[in-house]
């Protein structure tokens, strides 16, 4: 954290008369253009870094379109339908190519680097022994590349960062410092790399999961997840006053205690059971033919699996980002040229065995 301080007071005393101008622009055009078509034409690109909240298939295309089983699932999504992050997406026009799609695909809208699975560090949680990038993984493969091919992140994009459930529920992580640590190193990472309007999604109570509602480490998880929002939201005070750079910080928590406490309201009946019936770990093996479902309409329901929301309230997701980023003036200002070597700082932040677990995932996804 010493050197995010360090980024953040550099940049703030060099630059903040840049800032104030940036701003004050921003605050004029807010007055006479709607907040939504300024959200929908100012961003170009949409690039994704999360876990299974996020991923629009990119596990199953490396597990060879076996996790999860589609169906009851999705075309490879962990939901029955659409994650938040393509509804976002039709919001603004844009759909992000998946990263195991890249061999095929030119990403002109953006990537999407979420694996299911995924831990706010270097790898997957819920399959430790994999070369699956976690969250930081996923920031150090994107930026590794910019840096290699000699660009900047695009100032115009909007840069999605959401994660770290998976270090409290499967990784067995009990403090929350590491975990945000990862998840500042990544802004940081993004920031440093031109990364401009970068957008950051606190945690709902994995408390009151289906999967841990009911189970000894229920009123841990809770405290570890309330913990978890209030040093997310302090870090990212500090890394907001980076001139330049705007975060975008979505409030999950808020929703989902809107949802559970008034379902009516949401046109929902049942948000604290699973509507697909099955153990967790007959789903991550990929093993779902025991399995049934609950009676009634699956979008009645919160949870889609013990773990996962429906498409539905994946589209409430995407509804509250859409509202945070409409109350966000976007920035499309460069950093300055002169500010420090990117490689070391990404030597600095990032463990060197990410190179090395990035280029080994590479082949193994393109082979």
């Amino acid at each position: 954290m010493q050197l995010i301080s360090a980024i953040v007071y550099q940049f703030k005393h060099k630059f903040s008369l840049k800032k104030e101008i940036i701003a004050a622009g921003f605050l004029l055009l807010s007055f006479v253009s709607p907040l939504k078509s300024l959200a929908a034409t100012k961003i170009s690109k949409i690039y994704v870094f999360g876990d299974s909240l996020s991923d629009a298939g990119n596990f199953y295309n490396a597990s060879k379109s076996y996790i999860p089983p589609s169906p009851p699932y999705y075309k490879g999504r962990l939901s029955n339908g659409k994650v938040w992050v393509e509804y976002l997406g039709d919001e603004l026009g844009l759909s992000p190519t998946l990263f195991t799609d890249l061999k095929n695909s030119i990403p002109s809208e953006g990537i999407n680097y979420a694996f299911a699975g995924s831990s706010s560090g270097l790898g997957n949680a819920t399959v430790p022994k994999s070369l699956l990038p976690g969250v930081l993984g996923q920031v150090g493969l994107f930026t590794r590349y910019l840096r290699e091919s000699n660009q900047q992140a695009d100032p115009d994009a909007l840069y999605i960062i959401w994660g770290g459930g998976n270090d409290y529920v499967f990784g067995g992580a009990t403090d929350v410092n590491q975990t945000i640590a990862n998840l500042s190193r990544s802004v940081a990472l993004l920031a440093l790399a031109g990364a401009k309007n970068i957008m950051v999604i606190n945690l709902a109570d994995l408390g009151k999961l289906p999967l841990t509602s009911n189970k000894p480490n229920s009123d841990q998880l809770t405290t570890l997840t309330q913990k978890h929002n209030m040093a997310l939201a302090a870090s990212l005070k500090t890394l907001s006053s980076i001139p330049g750079v705007h975060i975008i910080a979505v409030d999950v928590n808020s929703l989902f205690i809107k949802l559970q406490t008034s379902p009516s309201q949401f046109g929902l009946t049942n948000v604290t059971d699973a509507y697909l019936l099955c153990n967790f770990e007959d789903i991550i093996q990929g093993n779902l033919n025991i399995c049934g479902s609950q009676s009634g309409n699956s979008d009645e329901y919160l949870f889609w699996d013990s773990i996962h929301p429906t498409t539905r309230v994946h589209n409430f997701v995407a509804q509250t980002a859409l509202e945070a980023l409409n109350e966000q003036s976007l920035s499309t200002s460069s950093w300055p040229q002169e500010f420090g070597n990117l490689q070391l700082v990404e030597q600095q932040i990032t463990p060197a065995n990410l190179v090395l677990a990035g280029q080994s995932f590479h082949t193994k996804v393109e082979n």
